[in-house]
């Protein structure tokens, strides 16, 4: 019976001392840190999207539809 609760002495003491140790950490990464570089990396990916989308509508495809029309519109 000793034997027994020597070894639940020992746990409940490793435990309480593995629990300290984790609340006393200050190494890591925040919360903050975390919410801050999602919401940089959404805005960015945004911006990208919406200067590929001015692209391709304002550039490209008026671009292409014209050369598509030119070689479907052949009078030779």
């Amino acid at each position: 019976m000793k034997k027994w609760l020597k070894t639940v002495k020992e746990k409940s003491m490793v435990a309480m001392v593995k629990t300290k140790h984790t609340l006393c950490n200050r190494r890591g990464e925040g919360f903050v840190d975390t919410a801050v570089k999602i919401l940089m990396s959404v805005v960015i990916g945004a911006l990208l999207l919406a200067g590929l989308y001015l692209l391709f509508n304002g550039t490209i495809l008026p671009t292409l539809t014209q050369r598509i029309k030119e070689m479907f519109n052949y009078k030779g």
